[in-house]
């Protein structure tokens, strides 16, 4: 790890720059650079084909990126995640300087992370939590600066805690109404009640007087997955259960779990567990 200070004109600006151990790139979430960085010293940033993440938050004035085809414009408050293998630049405003707080990072489940996040909101986001964001960028900071033993292992719980809160934006209160939050809570709890029994999209759009094509996109907006994956997951769970704690026949299992057909079972399993039924259960009783 590097502090690496000069040329910045703020005594504030700072860079911290980090190479991980082989154990760090193997197991955790790591830093390849963070920092602060003051109006007086930000000059415009221009990048492709960096194997990276970057989380950043502006902390005041105001700029404007652009990631791939589209052009945002950012002020005090906001935040944008970016995959910096895409070609991206980054300027401050010439009237209205920003100061932002950024952490470049890879390793651990990165990608999916970030995956995740796109699939969910956009790269440039106004989250409630931004004050927390931002602490959390300070404590990969400063924890990097003592650079002690633990350092790789904090720094990665830090990282997972800043994209933690990224992920918490709640975009969905500005766009879904009270009653309609309630709706799909009750649907959901539907689903969980009688994910046993023969459930459909149609089915369930129908009983609840909603279109399905806006339930699946309203349901997947609050529970960031669709309806027939919450399904699923709900029967998988419960196989799971029976498969441990009953001396049920496969067959047996995937008709009371839902399933009409125990091949179609057993290759749903397999593919949330990444193991048979029979190998999950001799697994968990062995």
């Amino acid at each position: 790890m590097e502090n690496c200070n000069s040329g910045f004109k703020n005594t504030q600006s700072k860079r911290i720059i980090s190479t991980p151990t082989i154990a760090a790139k193997n197991a955790f979430f790591y830093i390849q650079e963070a920092g602060i960085i003051k109006k007086e010293d930000f000059k415009a940033t221009h990048r492709k084909n960096l194997d990276s993440f970057l989380l950043v938050a502006v902390a005041s004035g105001s700029g404007e990126l652009t990631f791939g085809n589209e052009t945002f414009y950012l002020k005090s408050g906001d935040c944008f995640f970016i995959d910096c293998r895409i070609p991206h630049n980054y300027i401050s405003s010439d009237s209205d300087p920003w100061e932002l707080l950024w952490v470049h990072f890879n390793g651990a489940t990165s990608r999916q992370y970030y995956e995740y996040f796109v699939s969910q909101f956009k790269n440039v986001f106004s989250p409630s939590s931004f004050d927390k964001i931002v602490a959390s960028i300070l404590e990969i900071i400063n924890v990097n600066e003592q650079n002690n033993p633990n350092t790789e292992l904090l720094t990665s719980g830090l990282i997972v805690k800043a994209l933690t809160l990224s992920l918490s934006v709640d975009q969905s209160e500005a766009t879904t109404d009270s009653a309609l939050k309630q709706k799909l809570a009750t649907v959901n709890s539907y689903i969980e009640e009688n994910f046993c029994q023969d459930l459909s999209l149609e089915q369930i759009a129908s009983d609840f007087y909603i279109s399905k094509f806006y339930l699946t996109r309203e349901y997947k907006k609050i529970y960031g997955k669709t309806i027939f994956q919450h399904i699923i997951t709900c029967r998988i769970n419960y196989g799971k259960k029976l498969l441990r704690f009953s001396e049920k026949s496969v067959e047996e299992i995937a008709h009371l779990c839902g399933f009409n057909d125990q091949s179609y079972f057993a290759r749903q399993f397999k593919k949330s567990e990444n193991v048979t039924c029979f190998a999950y259960r001799k697994m968990w009783r062995e």
